[in-house]
C-alpha cells in the first residue's frame, strides 16, 4: 500500500460502502489522511468530548489501513491535547472540563502559589445579549457584518479582587439561548460549558498582546486608577478544522498576576 497515494485509504459507512478520502495533496503521507478523518468525525460529533473513540484495530479495519498508521495519526491528535490516552482503557476525545487541559488557554498566573491554589474565577456578568456584529467581530468570526452573535461582557475575581475584563463574542447560529445566568453558574471552566451545552470545542487559539493604559470606565470596573498599565489581549479560538468560535478582548491586571506561556 502506497504511503503517498490519497486513493489508498478508504472509510465505510455502516453499510459497508466505501466512501473516498476527501482531496489531499499527493505527498500526503497516509497517516496524515487518517488524521484528517478522524478530526472530520471529531467535527461531526461522531464521538463526543470525553467519549472514547473506537480501538486503533476497529479504526484501522473501518480505514483499511495498518494498525501502525492509526497509531501515528492518533499520535499526533494526542500531542495537539485532542484526544487523550488513558492506561488500560482506551483514547477519549479531550475535554476542557478535565483537570490537566482546564487551563490551557488562561496565561494569567499569580505572582505567589499557583491557580490551583488561588482556586476557580469568580465571574461577575455585566452584559449578555444578542446584536449584530460589527465589521471587525464579523471578520474575525467569518461572519458577514450584521449576522447575529452573542456579546457578552464580564469581570473575573481572584479571591475577590477583579483581575480580568472580558469581551466576548460568539457565533449567534452556535451559541443560541446562550443566557447570563448559565454563564454564571456553570462549575466548571466556560470552555467546558460551550462543549457541554452547545456541542463546541476549542481546539486552539490565536492571541495578540500588548500594553496598554485603563481607561476611566475600565479601571473602575477592574478596581484600578485611570492610566494603570494593563495588558491587553484580543484571541480568537477556533474548533474543529480551523473554524472560528470565539473572539475575545480583554484587560489583564499585573499587579499581583502576570502573563505566562511555555515555548517548546
Amino acid at each position: 500500500m502506497s504511503q503517498t497515494s490519497p486513493s489508498s485509504a478508504e472509510s465505510a459507512d455502516p453499510a459497508g460502502a466505501p466512501a473516498p478520502l476527501p482531496a489531499t495533496p499527493a505527498f500526503s503521507p497516509l497517516y496524515q489522511q487518517i488524521k484528517g478523518l478522524i478530526l472530520q468525525s471529531l467535527q461531526t460529533g461522531e464521538w463526543k468530548p470525553g467519549e472514547a473513540i473506537p480501538s486503533e484495530m476497529e479504526l484501522s479495519a473501518r480505514f483499511r489501513v495498518s494498525q501502525g498508521t492509526v497509531r501515528k495519526a492518533i499520535d499526533e491528535l494526542a500531542a495537539e491535547n485532542l484526544v487523550v490516552r488513558r492506561q488500560g482503557k482506551g483514547t477519549f476525545v479531550a475535554t476542557h472540563s478535565e483537570q490537566h487541559v482546564q487551563y490551557r488557554f488562561l496565561r494569567l498566573m499569580p505572582d505567589s502559589g499557583d491557580l490551583d491554589d488561588e482556586g476557580p474565577a469568580q465571574r461577575s456578568i455585566l452584559d449578555c445579549r444578542r446584536v449584530r456584529a460589527a465589521a471587525d467581530v464579523a471578520r474575525a468570526l467569518a461572519l458577514r457584518p450584521g449576522d447575529a452573535v452573542m456579546q457578552i461582557r464580564r469581570v473575573l475575581s481572584f479571591k475577590g479582587v477583579p483581575a480580568i475584563l472580558e469581551d466576548v463574542w460568539l457565533p449567534g447560529q452556535a451559541f443560541k439561548g446562550l443566557s447570563a445566568e448559565q454563564i454564571a453558574q456553570y462549575p466548571g471552566p466556560t470552555y467546558a460549558m460551550y462543549e457541554a451545552d452547545f456541542g463546541v470545542r476549542m481546539v486552539r487559539a490565536v492571541e495578540n498582546i500588548r500594553a496598554v493604559g485603563a481607561e476611566v470606565a475600565q479601571g473602575e470596573l477592574l478596581q484600578v486608577p485611570a492610566g494603570t498599565p494593563l495588558l491587553s489581549v484580543e484571541r480568537i479560538a477556533y474548533t474543529y478544522n480551523d473554524v472560528p468560535m470565539e473572539l475575545r478582548r480583554a484587560l489583564y491586571r499585573t499587579d499581583s498576576h502576570h502573563y505566562h506561556n511555555e515555548l517548546n
